[in-house]
């Protein structure tokens, strides 16, 4: 995966994300009403709230108005921020449609998103752009819209019990782009020690080691010279959920085989969760 996206790439992340608003289309179809509105695993938030918060991103960036702020807004503790408070409008927005309403809403924008985003030149992708990382390209913000979607989706799932679409291109895309981060978890979050080498093991749906070397920074590498410190086994899906914040780690250690450093291992699995 590359940052700045030009030709070949800008069509496969255009695809990819297309491919994903229609695995969700596809879920939100098979919901009957109740399962609308089942909380999810972010606070606040049920079936409704979470497909209202991808409609109000994608429905910003065809430039639609905001709603206003939420007369509560102050109250509402889980919105922490500008963003946050943003997402919180649209959300309560669409509270009061009724759910094929909000199906109809998902489909309507997403259709237009992606005329926008076949419709945009190689050129326009590779423009600079504001992203949830930073400054960057627009390219780029597609490729985080990719994760946000895609962790959504399987929010859903996990809230009406409907697992599926946990492998595939765009779940590769979303770990590509946790595994951006995972020097700053060894490092800053667990502050590994000096000389430390670490590896993730994903044992499927997505299979993929992953190590981080410690090297006066930390940062993900290509391989290790030595065998790692510390070894941390996993199925994706669990470490998707550790990495997005959706579990502790203390709930699911069940499902993790922590080897070598344990001690290590362990600080590492109970810091992982660094999304917003």
């Amino acid at each position: 995966m590359v940052g700045d996206a030009t030709g070949a790439e800008h069509e496969r992340i255009v695809r990819v994300l297309v491919d994903e608003w229609a695995a969700i289309r596809d879920l939100l179809a098979t919901l009957g009403d109740e399962e609308w509105s089942r909380p999810t695993a972010l606070p606040a938030w049920d079936v409704r709230d979470v497909v209202a918060h991808l409609i109000g991103i994608e429905a910003t960036l065809l430039g639609e108005p905001q709603p206003p702020p939420p007369a509560d807004l102050a109250a509402r503790t889980h919105v922490r921020n500008e963003l946050g408070a943003a997402n919180e409008a649209w959300v309560e927005a669409m509270r009061a449609l009724r759910p094929r309403e909000v199906l109809d809403r998902f489909v309507e924008v997403t259709d237009r998103r992606a005329a926008a985003l076949g419709s945009m030149t190689a050129e326009e992708f590779a423009a600079p752009s504001w992203t949830p990382a930073g400054e960057a390209t627009y390219g780029r913000f597609m490729q985080i819209r990719i994760l946000d979607c895609w962790f959504h989706d399987q929010d859903v799932r996990d809230a009406v019990g409907r697992p599926g679409n946990d492998g595939g291109p765009a779940a590769e895309e979303a770990l590509d782009e946790v595994v951006r981060s995972l020097g700053y978890v060894v490092g800053k979050r667990a502050a590994a020690p000096e000389g430390a080498a670490v590896t993730f093991s994903l044992t499927g749906p997505v299979r993929r080691d992953v190590h981080v070397r410690v090297a006066g920074r930390a940062e993900v590498v290509d391989e290790l010279d030595r065998p790692a410190d510390a070894v941390i086994r996993t199925d994706s899906a669990t470490f998707f959920r550790l990495a997005g914040g959706r579990v502790a780690a203390a709930d699911v250690r069940d499902r993790l085989e922590l080897g070598g450093d344990t001690e290590l291992a362990t600080r590492i699995a109970d810091r992982l969760g660094f999304m917003i």
